[in-house]
């Protein structure tokens, strides 16, 4: 890579520029997602599991730090994008989530456009790769996730819709990451993605892929998925000992994830608090008439 690197998405060459390493890793992404990734503090927030309030003051923290040590914002060299990549890889992996999440097509697209410019533009990082196979893997679905104005899921979906183009182009990529030199949390997230494409699920492998992530990262939200796994190994009670632990009381899909163990339970009344707690912080419709539906199956 020559000195003066190349960027063919002015976008991408922004972030590495606002990606700035005198500030911390979660200040970098923060802000970054602020300027030029479209987010609105409060989805910023919900990506980070903070509330508002609390995300607010982190930017404006990270702001007056950057005016009091009148830090330089430039296009960095080539040398220096590697110590700028974990923010970039978050920042656009978050902007992409957002859109996946909320059902906003056009972040979605962004984040793969993105992801592919920073794939092209290091293409011997393989978390750079990891990455976009990843949100490929997970975009594949978009078509068959929504009918009739109602959210579903991954079971009931119809392959049919699938792009399966597109699941062979993030498994070629995933490939490629995995055969460097290491495997990061993102090549491991594009793994389980793959593999909740494959019938039947083989949930060993997954838990066990959720138990290297959980290592990797000492996520919260790591955890939970882990627990929905565990669940589907050893029972519903195993997944809720694990969710238990957690502290998530802002994370939307902790709440229908407790929500639905508790419903496989049997403990309807616990699981139509945890359901109603959901539907409050819904962010969709179709998330929304997914949550009313479930609401009103355990009716007494």
């Amino acid at each position: 890579m020559n000195e003066r690197t190349t960027f063919r998405d002015e976008r991408l060459e922004l972030i590495f520029t606002c990606c700035h390493p005198s500030l911390a890793l979660d200040a970098q992404v923060a802000l970054t997602l602020r300027a030029l990734g479209g987010l609105s503090t409060e989805e910023i927030a919900r990506a980070f599991i903070v509330p508002c309030e609390t995300m607010s003051k982190r930017l404006t923290r990270a702001k007056h730090k950057i005016r009091d040590a009148a830090i330089p914002f430039a296009v960095p060299p080539a040398h220096q994008l590697p110590d700028r990549l974990a923010a970039v890889l978050a920042v656009v992996y978050l902007i992409f989530n957002e859109g996946w999440g909320d059902g906003r097509i056009d972040l979605a697209a962004q984040g793969i456009r993105l992801g592919s410019a920073l794939a092209e533009l290091m293409p011997d990082e393989s978390e750079a790769l990891a990455l976009l196979a990843l949100m490929l893997l997970n975009d594949a679905r978009r078509d068959a996730r929504i009918r009739d104005g109602q959210l579903i899921l991954l079971d009931d979906q119809d392959r049919s819709l699938w792009d399966w183009q597109q699941v062979a182009e993030g498994r070629q990529l995933l490939q490629r990451a995995i055969t460097r030199r290491t495997t990061g949390p993102y090549a491991v997230q594009a793994a389980i993605a793959d593999l909740h494409l494959h019938q039947p699920r083989d949930w060993h492998q997954i838990a066990a892929l959720y138990d290297v992530l959980a290592r990797q990262t000492s996520s919260a939200v790591v955890e939970m998925n882990r627990a929905i796994a565990v669940a589907e190994l050893d029972g519903p009670d195993a997944g809720l000992a694990v969710l238990d632990q957690l502290d998530l009381g802002h994370y939307r899909y902790y709440h229908s994830t407790r929500a639905d163990l508790l419903r496989r339970g049997g403990r309807d009344t616990e699981a139509r608090h945890a359901y109603q707690r959901a539907l409050e912080l819904a962010q969709t419709e179709p998330e929304r008439r997914f949550l009313q539906d479930r609401l009103a199956e355990l009716e007494p």
